[in-house]
């Protein structure tokens, strides 16, 4: 809890993996979560308040997620601390094979770059208000795939993340004034349904040797959206055992 009562984060992607564990690091430190996933809301989720703190909602459909806007907005006492860009998709060709640029198809590309691209922006933008309000901070989930060419991650996925790491300081630039901080964070190899067979082999060449934990990148989400961070603004952290050297 914060002086002025109960701190608000704005999450996409929620349903599983870093989203899951960005919900329960947030939970547990007494923010109250609004999600926002294309699965409508699980009664099994173990955290209070989930289903009317929920909104269901497919980032892959312009108007969908601009009409959005207006519904988080009423869940909002204009006011938010945190937004949260985490849901980001990558298709695969048949049985799981990597889409490269010469086999992705340009509607892929489209619906690739409007969830893990174009749909930051646009929540970021529509809720510019609450987040001076709160003097609040936006966190982009970018990836490793974003700066090398991956085994698994796709030509569109590993681009849109590449382009959403450059938006992040282009956001850092222009949101600084309004007293909101925005950075990013490259996850590399997490243990989560998204982990393509083989990654084994990547484990073996990790200095750290071993894979993360979703909650290991929810805790750094939880630093940026901190005080403990109040400087720290236009970054991306890499959260990958050293796999970028």
């Amino acid at each position: 809890m914060s002086g002025e009562g109960q701190k608000t984060l704005v999450l996409t992607g929620a349903s599983r993996g870093i989203g899951h564990a960005t919900v329960k690091r947030f939970s547990a430190g007494g923010w109250r979560v609004l999600t926002c996933s294309r699965q409508p809301f699980d009664p099994r989720c173990p955290w209070p308040g989930g289903e009317e703190n929920h909104i269901q909602l497919d980032l892959a459909d312009p108007n969908k997620t601009i009409a959005a806007i207006e519904v988080i907005k009423e869940k909002l006492n204009g006011r938010l601390d945190a937004l949260v860009n985490n849901a980001g998709i990558s298709p695969k060709g048949p049985g799981g094979s990597r889409l490269n640029t010469l086999e992705t198809d340009l509607r892929t590309w489209g619906q690739v770059f409007h969830v893990n691209f174009f749909a930051p922006i646009v929540m970021a933008r529509g809720l510019k208000d609450e987040l001076t309000a709160a003097r609040g901070s936006v966190v982009n989930v970018t990836s490793i795939a974003g700066s090398r060419v991956h085994p698994f991650a796709g030509a569109a996925y590993a681009t849109s993340k590449a382009a959403l790491a450059a938006l992040t300081r282009e956001m850092a630039h222009d949101f600084g004034p309004l007293g909101v901080r925005v950075n990013a964070i490259a996850p590399g190899e997490v243990e989560t349904a998204i982990l393509s067979p083989g990654t084994e082999k990547i484990v073996e060449t990790l200095p750290l040797r071993r894979l993360g934990q979703p909650s290991e990148v929810a805790d750094v989400i939880w630093f940026l959206c901190s005080p403990q961070s109040s400087y720290v603004t236009g970054t991306e952290i890499e959260v990958n055992g050293a796999q970028h050297v």
